[in-house]
């Protein structure tokens, strides 16, 4: 029987577990062994103005950093993604890039190839035509906009989805570019398959809009300001919105969204961000306003001691929590072991503390990176009890019309056609008028090539009438706008 405890012998055995914990500390890969940065010193690495000058941004600037270490055939895998069903363009900075394939020291031609394709981090952030699924590219309900977050604007930029908490969307860009985004409507450059949607008011137009709705509407507590990611926005525009929103005395929580914590941390470090997340942290605190900051990292090779020390920059600032929300997607931490070592590094080393894993969402061309509901659920019961409870992360659906559920909420799971049905207990700003919104079931789909062979002879079967209901759908959502765009006109 094993002993624990201070009188438990040197030589008590090991118990074997599904997962063995063991410390990994933080390392920052060298960014040398890339022959475009074989002499980029430590202190252009560490600049800010460097990363982003040097993003790579087409196949072209890539072949200039790695050359043949990739295999031609990689490069046209790239491209033909990048032409037929990229929904983000490319956009990678150093740091973020430096994190694929970190082990790898071969130097020889196409000697990069293989680890290229197999990285969690190269999966989700460069993603390749081969990646996506042959067969079902798209679930034949996916949508631009899957979570209708433009259905629900109040205000140019501002989604009232929750009673109480509400998304500022003041910009479309970020730092970095995920295949995977949830706004890929309209957040950064049109690609040859999405033509994006554009924010028409001037910047600081949308953010009085936003400002003024939030001022009219008390009920409203909890603001996540976000894009678009707010690293992109210069600091002293994003410095006059927090203290303005932090003038709306209902206001008791403001969470700010950037993945370039992990993505481009040399931004977080710098003097004039430091210094001014310390005046903004100090009055929230002042007036008791939660203030934190929410990133947004997918794999444990992406927490390096650049991101350690930038959430501590942060966190010495005043800010009150450095969070992580996380998506979960196959071939990049959809295991047991995946999850737990993201959660303790994050935890353990960068002191960012685990907070979601959002189901990826039904967005176009991502059924390659989807879960099931029934994966999803194993994987919560499989890292229960081993982290520490408040830093136990909870893997979420973000379910249409419904918003967050914890995988296990759900009412009812067909899972041979992979349908869940969810309910929910509050009405969405675009509901005010539906009577049946809190006792209806809002359904969500499993990826098909996950079902069982009858499941998916089944979709197989109604993809065509499928199909065509949703290009219905979307021609009468369109004249529905246009005509909404008339009325506004002519009132």
């Amino acid at each position: 029987m094993p002993v624990y405890g201070s009188q438990a012998s040197p030589s008590a055995p090991v118990i074997e577990q599904p997962y063995q914990y063991r410390r990994r500390e933080l390392e920052e890969p060298d960014w040398t062994r890339f022959p475009g940065w074989a002499d980029v010193t430590e202190a252009d690495w560490a600049s800010a103005q460097w990363q982003r000058v040097h993003c790579v941004k087409n196949v072209k600037q890539l072949r200039d950093l790695i050359g043949d270490r990739l295999h031609e055939s990689f490069y046209e895998d790239l491209a033909a993604d990048m032409e037929r069903s990229a929904t983000m363009s490319m956009l990678l900075p150093p740091q973020m890039l430096n994190t694929m394939a970190p082990q790898v020291e071969e130097t020889g031609p196409g000697s990069w190839t293989d680890a290229f394709y197999a990285d969690p981090v190269r999966r989700y952030m460069l993603p390749v035509a081969s990646d996506r699924h042959p067969d079902w590219p798209s679930h034949p309900f996916a949508a631009r906009d899957s979570l209708h977050e433009h259905d629900m604007w109040a205000v140019e930029g501002l989604t009232h989805r929750y009673p109480t908490k509400v998304l500022a969307e003041l910009l479309s860009t970020c730092p970095q570019y995920c295949g995977h985004c949830t706004r890929m409507d309209l957040v950064g450059n049109s690609t040859p398959t999405v033509d994006k949607r554009r924010l028409a008011l001037k910047p600081v137009d949308r953010q009085t809009a936003i400002l003024d709705y939030l001022t009219a509407h008390p009920g409203v507590r909890d603001v996540v300001v976000s894009g678009g990611d707010v690293a992109n926005l210069p600091w002293k525009q994003l410095e006059r919105f927090l203290d303005r929103l932090l003038d709306v005395e209902t206001i008791r929580d403001i969470r700010l969204a950037t993945k370039a914590l992990m993505g481009l941390p040399q931004h977080w470090l710098q003097d004039e961000i430091v210094e001014g997340m310390a005046r903004v942290a100090k009055r929230a605190a002042g007036q008791g306003v939660n203030l934190a900051i929410h990133t947004h990292i997918n794999h444990v090779n992406s927490v390096t001691p650049a991101v350690a020390k930038a959430a501590a920059a942060m966190l010495d600032a005043g800010v009150r929590d450095v969070r992580n929300q996380g998506v979960l997607m196959r071939g990049v931490n959809d295991t047991q072991a995946d999850l737990l070592d993201l959660c303790f590094a994050l935890q353990g080393e960068a002191n960012i503390l685990p907070y979601y894993f959002y189901m990826c969402d039904m967005i176009p061309n991502a059924e390659h990176w989807r879960t099931s509901v029934a994966q999803a659920q194993e994987l919560q019961t499989a890292i229960m009890g081993y982290l520490p409870g408040y830093a136990t992360p909870r893997i979420i659906c973000d379910v249409p019309m419904v918003g967050k559920r914890w995988v296990h909420q759900l009412s009812e799971y067909d899972r041979e056609l992979g349908i869940s049905y969810w309910t929910k207990n509050y009405r969405t700003s675009i509901e005010a008028d539906d009577p049946d919104a809190l006792t209806r079931r809002y359904p969500f789909y499993d990826p098909i090539d996950t079902l069982p062979k009858a499941g998916q002879q089944w979709w197989a079967n109604m993809h065509a009438p499928v199909r065509a209901k949703e290009d219905g759908d979307a021609a009468a959502a369109r004249s529905r706008r246009a005509a909404a765009r008339q009325d506004a006109e002519v009132a």
